[in-house]
């Protein structure tokens, strides 16, 4: 998948025009939308192109839990279009973006839901908008966030890892444990995997680590201390904690473009976003999320 061109303007129009409409016209799945179970899925590709000679996968898995399925509703509102936008104008030709969301395989109908990786506007906004926000979760310590990242470990294929050697980028929005493995009869009931043992997630995160970057977004200050030291010792300096949720795709844009060397400095996004006309406050939030990535990236340049 990933065919297909990409207009900013189209995209922004099509975000803009819904932002006033209840949640219940823009996410209208009442269950997982048949083409988001991932029920049987051998892989979900990204491939390069004619149209994307360079192509570069990005996994967007969302929490859709409670409170935090307001971020899926903040993008298909008013952010996405920034996101894609924000990797092209950073040098970054060819993103290829999948949407995947995640929820709590105890107590959850559709605990994950798998997309297709895409480059049109089109297409990145039919599977974000087919995401069904089920707003569950419960009172267990967490959410399975574990199975999206098997899922993106194991049943992913990209030209961008295959042909030149590059990562991809693996994000989770989340603002909660997750559990210490992952569970066989979640693979074997949600993806069809037979499996002879539970999976722990030091093995998932290692898994994931060869192909991906992954990254944990914690939507705000507030929310960090449920979650945070749970994921810093999984994912160390890739917990990344904003100061608003509204801050997730150019904090994640920014992400990518200083990994990848596309962009020099978080001067330089600043002064990117400001050039955009981001508020004074957006633009501060940003740089205090990416500032100690930024810092890492610097210690291991040296």
């Amino acid at each position: 998948m990933g065919y297909g061109s990409y207009s900013y303007e189209a995209h922004e129009a099509m975000t803009r025009a819904r932002k006033d409409l209840p949640q219940q016209e823009v996410f209208q799945q009442k269950a997982c939308h048949p083409k988001m179970d991932p029920y049987g899925v051998k892989l979900r590709e990204s491939r390069d192109s004619a149209e994307h000679p360079n192509s570069l996968a990005v996994i967007m898995a969302l929490d859709v839990t409670g409170s935090m399925g307001n971020i899926p509703e903040i993008l298909a509102r008013q952010t996405f279009p920034s996101f894609m936008k924000d990797l092209m104008a950073a040098g970054i030709p060819d993103p290829q973006v999948l949407f995947m969301a995640v929820g709590d395989a105890y107590m959850d109908r559709a605990a994950l839901q798998v997309g297709q990786f895409e480059s049109s506007e089109q297409q990145l906004d039919q599977w974000l908008t087919w995401m069904f926000l089920e707003r569950g979760g419960g009172s267990n310590p967490g959410e399975t966030y574990e199975l999206g990242m098997y899922f993106a470990a194991e049943h992913t294929a990209m030209d961008c890892y295959e042909k030149r050697g590059k990562k991809g980028y693996y994000f989770t929005t989340g603002d909660e444990p997750g559990f210490p493995h992952v569970a066989k009869e979640h693979v074997e009931a949600l993806i069809g995997t037979k499996m002879t043992r539970d999976v722990p997630m030091e093995e998932v995160v290692s898994r994931l680590d060869k192909t991906f970057h992954p990254f944990f977004l914690i939507p705000d200050q507030r929310r960090r201390a449920r979650c945070e030291s749970f994921w810093r010792g999984y994912l160390g300096d890739r917990v990344i904690c904003m100061d608003d949720p509204a801050d997730t795709c150019d904090v994640a844009a920014a992400l990518v473009a200083l990994t990848e060397g596309a962009v020099q400095s978080v001067d330089a996004i600043a002064e990117r976003l400001r050039a955009a006309g981001a508020p004074k406050e957006r633009v501060k939030g940003v740089v205090h999320a990416i500032e100690p990535w930024a810092k890492v990236l610097q210690r291991r340049a040296r």
